[in-house]
């Protein structure tokens, strides 16, 4: 497990585009046969990779959450981001295809990950935050969540936005989660970029070509920095930090947020003319 300590705006400008990426990207988090883990101190929230090529893993407790499971403390929503698989919960399959989400709640035991025979692994990406009670574990089929269409062709952002767990849908104590995918010929995929001072957010982007590319807008409004983003990597974006991109082909991201509260829509707009 990865430690990423808590920033503040006032560091950002000094920064290197080495220092911006080692601060808020995460680029390995996928590796066959092996789960991999980020500890981001921002509303202390964990980010999982699982890839199981050759068979199945299992989510460790890792010994820097100081306790003798994962879930002990946490809950976790979990989107596939590759091909079909499965996520065992202390012995109940789940099998998730591709852009499925599963949410499983505080007081978890076992959690095994693994692929099924199609030729594609699955690739599981966890979005793990505190959580003070236990809610239901749950299976979201894709698409079966609360879809809403946003954006406008004319300014190339029309996109599919499914949320999955949220105040409305899947209960949970803090984490909010869903997949967001672009309409053909649309490239910007949050408009007009915002803040929210309340929740701490992190973007997962999937779906590129290999030499495709996403330019991921971050730091405060008036003064932003960008960060060129591969498939399967992750951004960390601190409650005060806009988060908004373009890409160079189609593409989807998972988003996901934890905080003070879970309400979508509390939200700061920045419009571009106001960017910096």
């Amino acid at each position: 497990m990865e430690q990423r300590y808590a920033t503040a705006p006032p560091q950002v400008p000094s920064m290197t585009t080495d220092d911006l990426r080692r601060n808020y990207l995460v680029e390995d988090l996928f590796a066959d046969d092996e789960v991999r883990a980020v500890y981001s101190h921002h509303d202390r929230v964990v980010l999982v990779g699982a890839l199981p090529r050759t068979g199945p893993v299992t989510l460790p407790a890792f010994p820097e959450l100081k306790a003798e499971r994962f879930f002990d403390r946490r809950e976790a929503g979990i989107v596939n981001v590759g091909g079909p698989g499965t996520v065992t919960v202390d012995g109940t399959e789940h099998r998730l295809a591709p852009t499925a989400c599963l949410y499983i709640g505080r007081g978890a035991e076992d959690v095994t990950f693994a692929s099924d025979d199609s030729g594609t692994p699955a690739a599981f990406y966890l979005f793990s935050a505190p959580a003070h009670t236990t809610y239901p574990t749950v299976l979201v089929e894709p698409d079966a969540g609360t879809v809403r269409e946003l954006g406008d062709p004319l300014t190339s952002n029309r996109r599919t936005l499914t949320q999955y767990i949220h105040e409305n849908g899947v209960r949970s104590c803090q984490v909010v989660m869903g997949v967001t995918t672009l309409h053909p010929g649309s490239m910007w995929n949050t408009m007009p970029a915002h803040t929210h001072e309340r929740r701490m957010e992190v973007y997962l982007y999937f779906g590129l070509p290999e030499d495709a590319r996403v330019v991921h807008l971050m730091g405060e409004p008036t003064e932003t920095r960008h960060l060129v983003v591969a498939d399967r990597q992750a951004v960390i974006s601190p409650p005060w930090s806009v988060h908004s991109g373009v890409g160079t082909a189609a593409y989807s991201f998972v988003w996901a947020m934890a905080g003070e509260n879970q309400a979508f829509d509390d939200m700061d707009p920045h419009p571009a003319a106001a960017l910096r």
